[in-house]
């Protein structure tokens, strides 16, 4: 009878070298951006939202409908504000330069002052101040409103782009209203500062008319305009942009349409500044 055959125990798997063993990845680690950043990321938005409006206007489809529409809206809602808040711009403005005039012994010259002011600064920063606070804050709550309601989520899925279809009509009408308004803001504000200078200051009014053809001159219409036209663009650009970005529901939207007033009229203030400087050092004054 045999011997059974010794079982010979399994060898243990070779582990391999400590070398080659790799360690562990670390977990990547998630850094929250600054707040520093952040006015430089939303001034970047906004930039890129203006670019892209611009592009925008000169595709199709045109939105006729919808742009006609928001042109009555903001027309209506600044037609009469404007009117009444230019008669008292003018007269301070009168007033104000007919005194000075008179103690420098240049009281000929309060008309051609005093409509130039108007014109040149008044003008368009009237027109900026009702477009972003009456017409701007509008849109950025309509705007807003139909983000939190994802409006604007279902025409993306839906292929619709919600720039070309509601951002594009509303900056065009801010514009348009904006040049129209200026043109009747220069008139009612120099009617009253004609009429508050005549009446209140003994002014003469051939010396008004005379002053004032004798100083003003075509680009001062024109750059006033020209200031319009940017002012409008600008308030309909940061409405729209504060309105497809609120923050926190329905008290964000209120929020946004806070933040897209201050934030048109620091930029219109600093703009302008701009324009005029870049204005007076490239159109000589009339009989330099």
């Amino acid at each position: 009878m045999t011997a059974p055959m010794p079982v010979r125990p399994p060898e243990p798997p070779e582990r391999p070298p400590p070398a080659l063993t790799k360690s562990p990845e670390p977990a990547p680690v998630q850094r929250r951006p600054s707040r520093l950043l952040a006015p430089l990321r939303e001034t970047g938005k906004l930039f890129a939202l203006g670019i892209a409006v611009g592009r925008a206007i000169f595709r199709r489809p045109y939105q006729l409908r919808e742009s006609i529409e928001q042109f009555w809206f903001v027309a209506s809602v600044t037609i009469l504000p404007a009117a009444l808040v230019s008669i008292p711009f003018g007269a301070v403005i009168a007033l104000q330069v007919g005194s000075l005039t008179q103690q420098l012994g240049a009281q000929s010259f309060t008309g051609g002052a005093s409509v130039l002011a108007v014109i040149q600064q008044a003008s368009p920063i009237i027109v900026a101040l009702l477009i972003s606070g009456a017409a701007g804050s509008a849109i950025c709550a309509d705007l807003g409103s139909r983000k939190i309601r994802e409006e604007l989520d279902a025409m993306e899925v839906m292929g619709v782009s919600p720039i070309q279809r509601l951002v594009v009509p509303r900056v065009l009408a801010t514009m348009l209203v904006a040049v129209l308004l200026n043109g009747l803001i220069s008139v009612v504000g120099t009617l009253g500062g004609y009429f508050f200078n005549v009446i209140m200051q003994d002014g003469t009014p051939g010396a008004y008319l005379a002053s004032f053809s004798a100083l003003a001159q075509l680009p001062d219409l024109y750059v006033s305009e020209f200031k319009a036209l940017i002012f409008g663009f600008i308030a309909g650009i940061v409405a729209a942009h504060r309105g497809l970005n609120p923050r926190g529901g329905p008290k964000g939207v209120g929020d946004a349409v806070n933040q897209s007033v201050v934030i048109t009229f620091m930029l219109l203030f600093f703009v302008n500044m701009v324009l005029t400087a870049i204005y007076l050092q490239i159109v000589p004054a009339k009989g330099g």
